[in-house]
């Protein structure tokens, strides 16, 4: 972390320079205006000390030329890490205590929680309409980090009627993260059928995946695949008939989705990368760090950039 000399938007994860925004973002910049803007990340081990995340919040908050940045791995650990630093909190990200985007406003250092925003745009690219009011299938969303929170967050609004899951189920290898989602997801849980289950193991997780209805959702926001080697689930893993799969990585060796492949025709699934995801996790950070609207013409043509 050393003082930009030049407008600088950060990518806070764990392996930042195999990530495509990269290559990317500065193709993005050239085409949204954002002349001389570079992109920089900052990689930091998962779950690292707090010292870590104060260090990197009052680099970013004092620099003039750091612009913002987007969190990824560590949005809940940095948030509880560091909340105290923030200027302004967002609505999203004091309910779920987590931050995917910081950003700059009339002198503000600010934290925002995007991922209900964008995981939600991202779900509504690929599951049909009306489809859990028809079905009353359940989602199943395996690991209790910011991701499941958001996606929770997501399923449990008001808008939504009666074209909810029958159950949203977290599933986590960990009792302490799953206490702290119940924590959070409170006021979530009062309008849909939420539940935390423990799933130590894949094999674990293969056996709640078993117990799903067909027209189902299974979710991989564990970060295995990607930040980690291996898979929430084991190659025996038997998917309900009808369901969607989605592995929210793009990138690594994404063998969650290839287990699920195996099984697409004979069990008639629908599997879905992150790749969507990507797209609208990374621009709504951006329109918020650099106050431009990208939606409609624009969200397109930046799409068609990042798959060039």
């Amino acid at each position: 972390m050393q003082k930009a000399t030049q407008p600088t938007l950060y990518f806070i994860g764990v392996t930042t320079k195999s990530s495509s925004i990269m290559k990317v973002f500065p193709k993005w910049a050239d085409a949204l205006g954002l002349k001389d803007t570079v992109i920089k990340g900052i990689d930091l081990p998962l779950h690292a000390p707090k010292e870590q995340y104060r260090e990197v919040i009052s680099f970013l908050k004092s620099d003039p030329l750091s612009m913002g940045a987007l969190v990824t791995t560590h949005k809940i650990d940095l948030f509880n890490s560091a909340n105290d630093m923030f200027d302004y909190i967002d609505p999203y990200a004091q309910e779920l205590s987590e931050v995917s985007c910081l950003s700059k406003k009339d002198g503000k250092f600010c934290a925002h929680a995007k991922d209900p925003i964008s995981s939600g745009l991202a779900l509504e690219n690929f599951v049909p309409e009306n489809f859990w009011k028809e079905h009353n299938g359940q989602v199943l969303l395996l690991g209790a980090g910011g991701s499941s929170l958001a996606m929770s967050l997501y399923f449990g609004q008001e808008k939504w009627g009666d074209n909810v899951p029958s159950k949203v189920i977290l599933a986590n290898r960990s009792t302490p993260r799953l206490d702290s989602a119940k924590e959070h997801l409170k006021r979530v849980a009062e309008r849909i059928n939420l539940i935390c289950k423990h799933g130590p193991t894949p094999a674990d997780n293969d056996a709640i995946i078993a117990d799903l209805p067909p027209y189902s959702l299974i979710v991989n926001a564990t970060g295995l695949g990607k930040d980690a080697p291996g898979s929430p689930t084991t190659d025996n893993v038997k998917y309900p008939e009808n369901s969607l799969v989605w592995e929210i990585n793009y990138r690594g060796e994404l063998l969650f989705m290839h287990q699920a492949l195996n099984q697409k025709d004979a069990k008639n699934l629908h599997v879905e990368d992150g790749w969507i995801y990507f797209i609208h996790g990374w621009t709504q950070v951006i329109s918020e760090v650099f106050h431009i609207p990208i939606e409609g013409e624009t969200l397109e043509k930046l799409s068609k950039i990042a798959k060039e």
